[in-house]
């Protein structure tokens, strides 16, 4: 961490400098948003090298749509994370990416031509139709029937997503938290296609439940035996708050990095620095704590390759 007074050093960066290197430099240079992010990746390096620490990641469904799906499955294989808090895009993304393809586009194509053409855009993401609704629809039918049958007749969305991950493959996030016993919660399920899955499936089968306080009583009991906690927060809404939310049950994160694009001024919980968390007791007095402002799938990449070099 900087130290206050630290005199403000010039970076120094040659064709021989390692990226972890880069990092190191940042930390000294007093370089407005670059301090904060070699701040986040010390914060990350120590809280995942924590055996004490129960280690929470959240994110927003929409970078599951990008070539960051990789690197969020990647963390997830290595087991640096023992709890996933996400919202139902992540699961739309994963499913009809695993099934199909999402097309390269750009931010400023013509919606009317696309809306004709049967393809929906996120941002500069290109998602077809047919790879998703429809794709999706049969896919969590299938799911969904065959736990039925099986004499399955309440699910959890841990339970769902466990489901789910048991039939995608090594490309897929679910497939990786289903294998390392890492339960991904999605507190805003109904949210998306596959809640929306859910809910038609339950007209057919009147006595299917989906149960949202089974997932309260898994995260009850992870966060009253954690002697530490430590949580990676990407993106803000409903995942990054269902974190917080937990964790001022054990007086506060011990560790938490956020990486947002929002703004404070307008009070929004996407917008609020972590600081702002201390005062709900949400995040500890005492936390090692940062939040980077910046896009992440221009930032994470760069993240994650400095934490393989330094927790190699």
């Amino acid at each position: 961490m900087v130290e206050h007074g630290q005199p403000v050093k010039d970076i120094e960066i040659d064709s021989d400098t390692s990226l972890d290197k880069i990092f190191n430099e940042m930390s000294k240079s007093g370089g407005f948003e670059s301090t904060n992010l070699s701040n986040g990746l010390q914060i990350l390096s120590e809280m995942i090298s924590d055996k004490k620490c129960l280690k929470f990641l959240s994110f927003v469904g929409a970078i599951v749509s990008t070539g960051l799906r990789g690197i969020i499955k990647d963390m997830v294989k290595r087991e640096w994370f023992d709890v996933v808090i996400t919202t139902c895009g992540a699961l739309d993304h994963d499913i009809a990416r695993h099934y199909s393809e999402y097309k390269e586009g750009s931010f400023t194509m013509d919606d009317r031509e696309l809306a004709d053409k049967k393809i929906h855009r996120l941002g500069n993401v290109l998602v077809p139709m047919e790879s998703y609704g429809p794709l999706i629809e049969e896919k969590m039918q299938s799911f969904l029937e065959e736990e039925y049958q099986a004499g399955v007749k309440e699910m959890s969305t841990a339970d769902i997503t466990k489901m789910i991950g048991k039939h995608l493959g090594e490309d897929s996030f679910l497939h990786w938290a289903n294998k390392n016993n890492v339960p991904v919660i999605v507190p805003g399920i109904m949210d998306g296609a596959v809640g929306s899955q859910i809910w038609l499936f339950s007209q057919k089968h009147s006595d299917f439940k989906l149960n949202l306080i089974a997932d309260s009583d898994t995260l009850s009991g992870l966060i009253f035996k954690a002697k530490k906690s430590g949580a990676f927060m990407i993106g803000g809404g409903i995942s990054k708050h269902h974190t917080l939310w937990w964790n001022q049950f054990r007086d506060g994160l011990d560790y938490a990095l956020y990486i947002t694009t929002a703004q404070e001024f307008d009070g929004s919980l996407s917008g609020a620095l972590v600081r702002e968390a201390i005062s709900w007791g949400k995040v500890a007095k005492d936390a090692k704590q940062a939040t980077i402002h910046a896009e992440v799938t221009t930032i994470l990449p760069f993240l994650f390759s400095a934490l393989l070099s330094r927790l190699k």
